[in-house]
């Protein structure tokens, strides 16, 4: 029975983002039927051939301009869902998310030194912005394990949470003292801070194998983060290593939270919000949690971008400011929910 209720959940997911993707290429300053948006996708598979009735304009639109941009918003909402499963799951804190251990202070400042020292033009066909945010990302997260493990109970997750909150700190001080001096490129800095999605098929294949190997190990770690849950000791009795799994399920959700900011800037609460909704709804086992949080994490922020894309069109809305006002409410509701339990 479990497997089928399993099975038919992650059916759910897969046709949420089903739908999400085909709603995200439909709308937009150019209105396409979803019915031929279905059938132009359906055209270009394998050993399939029907017509869609588009004309030369639409197919570029749909091509060209939206499919990179939605299924870069699919592979970054489930980046940091996924990552946010992960943290949830080590921690055991409903709270955590993947910018938990300064992931967010350290891609900010990577980018704010490209900006400010003007490299964010390119270096030729180079972008090193995507590069910045991911090495800052990277260094952060070291800098908290590394200070984590030297400091307090070796593996202990209060003293590496408590280690990202001094790293983030003195990351995003220096992020604010470089602002200060180079105030005209604030603009530019914010805009990035907020997310945006503007994405390119490039995009699509820088991420894309995060999206493979990162989710791949948390989804393969998925059981032993159900055995953590009882206890270190029970799981060592077991046969496995609290220590080590934890560390490749934190290095495998930090590589993917960073994967994710480095194309797509800081957009919130994804990581946060859609884990704790499938957890309870779909249960507290991370055999489950983890793919659904992947699959619904996708579709939310397809359909978030389409919020973004159409709430002042036109104008476009950073996607950060959607998800935070659907997010913000929500972690009010998870805090209010745990106060009992903290108190």
């Amino acid at each position: 029975m479990r497997n089928r209720g399993t099975a038919g959940w992650i059916s759910a997911g897969i046709a949420a983002v089903v739908l999400s993707a085909v709603l995200s290429i439909s709308i937009g300053a150019v209105s396409i039927s979803p019915l031929a948006v279905v059938t132009e996708l359906l055209d270009h598979l394998p050993f399939i051939s029907v017509d869609s009735g588009l004309n030369r304009f639409d197919k570029a639109i749909v091509w060209d301009v939206r499919a990179p941009r939605v299924v870069l918003s699919l592979l970054v909402g489930a980046l940091l869902s996924g990552s946010g499963a992960a943290y949830q799951g080590v921690f055991r804190n409903p709270l955590a998310d993947p910018y938990l251990l300064g992931v967010a202070a350290g891609a900010g400042l990577g980018v704010t030194l490209m900006i400010v020292t003007g490299a964010s033009d390119g270096i030729g066909p180079f972008d090193p912005v995507p590069l910045a945010a991911f090495v800052g990302a990277l260094v952060a997260v070291s800098a908290a394990g590394i200070l984590g493990s030297r400091v307090g109970a070796a593996g202990s997750t209060t003293t590496l949470i408590l280690a990202g909150v001094a790293v983030a700190s003195f990351l995003t001080a220096a992020q604010t003292y470089v602002q200060q001096r180079n105030a005209d490129t604030l603009r530019q800095v914010y805009v990035w801070i907020l997310g945006r999605l503007a994405g390119t098929w490039d995009s699509v294949l820088l991420v894309l194998p995060y999206v493979v190997i990162c989710l791949g190990v948390i989804w393969w770690f998925a059981g032993a983060l159900d055995v953590l849950a009882v206890g270190d000791d029970e799981a060592s009795s077991l046969g496995l290593n609290p220590r080590r799994t934890r560390g490749w399920v934190l290095l495998a959700a930090s590589l993917a939270a960073a994967a994710a900011v480095s194309v797509s800037g800081l957009i919130g609460f994804v990581g946060l919000v859609v884990p704790h909704a499938v957890r309870s709804v779909a249960g507290v086992s991370n055999r489950r949690v983890v793919p659904l949080s992947i699959l619904f994490g996708a579709a939310f922020l397809a359909l978030a971008d389409i919020a973004a894309r159409t709430i002042q069109s036109p104008a476009e809305l950073p996607i950060g400011v959607v998800t935070a006002f659907v997010g913000a409410p929500f972690f009010l509701m998870i805090l209010r929910s745990q106060s009992g339990r903290i108190s």
